[in-house]
């Protein structure tokens, strides 16, 4: 493929996928941006277009939005939109937008909607037929997963534990045996109850600590859960945490001989299976071939 760069613009979207929308800002429609998770530099001019031009803007905390739209020099109402008032407010945003409003989404930092209360607008807006774009942006999840060093063909988003003992505890029972790498947040302030919990439940697993993305002081630790509660009981945590932990090990199959399956093919049988069944079920579960068990029990 030659080199984007050097590529005519109407060539773009045959040669790599690329398309350009002139990103025209439809009315009746909601927006989820994704804003920077630290670094302002991260945020796309598609996304600042975006913000710039709705009609009104829903945000989690309307003091941390006006310093982005400050940053960038926008001006824009805002409508508070967070855990505690979301039942309330989703309808009056809903209202707004089916009047031929258009809205932005937002979040403090990071993309709308994953563990986040934007989740239930989105809800709303899809109950009522209200279309729903999204304007992609940094999420921590995702970029704490690609710099863990751990496995990321297949993952499990865990999201916040909770802060009551009893509750987290059974979130981590309920997943210490997924087999895929796990990912939590968490805040520092509960970061060693968490991973005490964590070294109690799933053992003495991998795990990529990772703090405070794309900003001055972040860190990714790659360690175990054993040396982590060690390094955090003297070292009081700060910054918010992402936890990327490896899944369960596969559990080694015992060696299994042909007088193994023998055995389990002549249970079957006593228990009136056929001679023939009999073989395929025990070739099955201990992978010796069928004939040859067949040939052995069939002849007793």
């Amino acid at each position: 493929m030659e080199n984007i760069f050097d590529l005519p613009e109407e060539n773009l979207e045959e040669e790599v996928g690329f398309t350009d929308t002139k990103n025209e800002i439809k009315k009746g429609c909601l927006y989820v941006v994704g804003t920077p998770i630290g670094n302002l530099s991260d945020f796309s001019p598609r996304a600042v277009h975006t913000l710039g031009n709705v009609d009104f803007i829903a945000a989690e905390d309307t003091r941390v939005t006006m310093k982005l739209l400050n940053h960038f020099g926008l001006r824009k109402p805002l409508i508070s939109y967070f855990e505690h008032n979301k039942l309330q407010k989703g309808d009056v945003i809903c209202d707004r937008i089916q009047s031929g409003e258009s809205c932005a989404l937002v979040s403090d930092a990071g993309m709308p909607a994953i563990s986040d209360p934007g989740e239930m607008l989105v809800a709303q807006c899809a109950e009522r037929g209200i279309p729903v774009y999204v304007v992609p942006g940094p999420t921590a999840m995702a970029s704490a997963l690609a710099v863990s060093g751990l496995a990321t063909g297949r993952f499990t988003f865990e999201g916040f534990l909770s802060m009551n003992k009893k509750s987290r505890r059974d979130h981590l029972d309920e997943v210490k045996n997924e087999k895929r790498t796990m990912v939590f947040y968490e805040a520092p302030h509960k970061l060693l109850n968490t991973l005490k919990d964590m070294l109690n439940t799933f053992g003495n697993r991998r795990i990529a600590l990772v703090r405070e993305l794309t900003k001055i002081h972040e860190e990714v630790k790659r360690t175990t859960l054993s040396e982590a509660v060690d390094f955090y009981s003297e070292n009081p945590p700060k910054g918010e945490f992402v936890l990327v932990i490896e899944g369960a090990k596969e559990e080694a199959k015992a060696e299994l001989s042909l007088d193994d399956a023998l055995s389990i093919a002549r249970e079957k049988i006593a228990l009136g299976m056929s001679a023939s069944m009999a073989a395929k079920e025990a070739a099955a579960e201990t992978g010796f071939r069928k004939n040859e068990i067949y040939k052995i029990v069939s002849a007793e």
